[in-house]
């Protein structure tokens, strides 16, 4: 593993306030972590990475969820099924799991809503971003971006190809998919060893005026989701001003 990897998978486990089941399979749950203080008026999703495979889940982002709960945030970390034996995900269920997390929230006053996905995550937060009433901006912290130029690349020994099932999808890409219909920031940086940082470019490139890309230098692929980090500060200012 990088220091990045494991500065992040170091940090001890944080258990959730409550966990939500928005379907059947076991995988398809939210953890919520809840503001101990005043709220920040600020609603986040978390979609984690691990390049769709059963064998990353959640848990890992536990204390970036911890970290935002405890300024205010009311977060929800989000499972999906993903690739792998048992894990019932691929293209299109993990990302229509991803959609119906995102729409998972306690009741309560309306909040400005962010979906913010890492690696494999913010591939699916960026599909989502192409669409209406799934949250009011998206930050997308070192995504698959570009599901063609990853395949090209063999990103993690074949695992686009593991998530499309071999087929040819291409509303699964990102960059395929037409304008942004929300607020899209990109973070992504320029030590990235899992994700190259031209992913991020080729989307920018592509989605239209409301992306905005901001480039982390000596950055690699873990730094911004990983609380007290100077990447993580980027991700703070990402999120923007809470409701008033």
């Amino acid at each position: 593993m990088t220091t990045e990897e494991d500065a992040l998978f170091g940090l001890p486990y944080v258990p959730p306030d409550a966990t939500v089941s928005y379907g059947p399979h076991p995988s398809q749950v939210v953890d919520l972590h809840l503001p101990s203080g005043p709220a920040a008026g600020l609603r986040v999703t978390l979609l984690h990475g691990g390049f769709w495979r059963e064998a990353y889940d959640r848990r890992h982002l536990s204390p970036l969820a911890a970290a935002l709960a405890a300024q205010g945030v009311e977060v929800a970390l989000a499972e999906y099924r993903r690739v792998g034996a048992g894990g019932g995900g691929g293209w299109p269920r993990t990302y229509e799991d991803a959609v119906h997390a995102a729409r998972v929230r306690r009741s309560g006053p309306a909040a400005r809503h962010v979906l913010v996905g890492h690696s494999a995550g913010g591939h699916l937060a960026l599909c989502a971003a192409s669409e209406d009433a799934v949250a009011d901006a998206v930050v997308a912290v070192a995504p698959v971006a570009d599901l063609g130029r990853a395949r090209e690349l063999g990103l993690s020994g074949g695992a686009v190809e593991e998530f499309l099932g071999g087929g040819r999808h291409p509303q699964a890409d990102p960059v395929l998919r037409g304008p942004a219909r929300v607020p899209v920031t990109l973070l992504h940086g320029t030590a990235d060893p899992d994700v190259p940082l031209e992913l991020s470019r080729s989307y920018a490139a592509a989605a239209g005026s409301r992306v905005s890309l901001r480039v982390l230098p000596g950055t690699g692929h873990y730094a911004a989701v990983t609380p007290g980090t100077a990447a993580y500060g980027a991700l703070l200012a990402a999120l923007g001003p809470p409701s008033p």
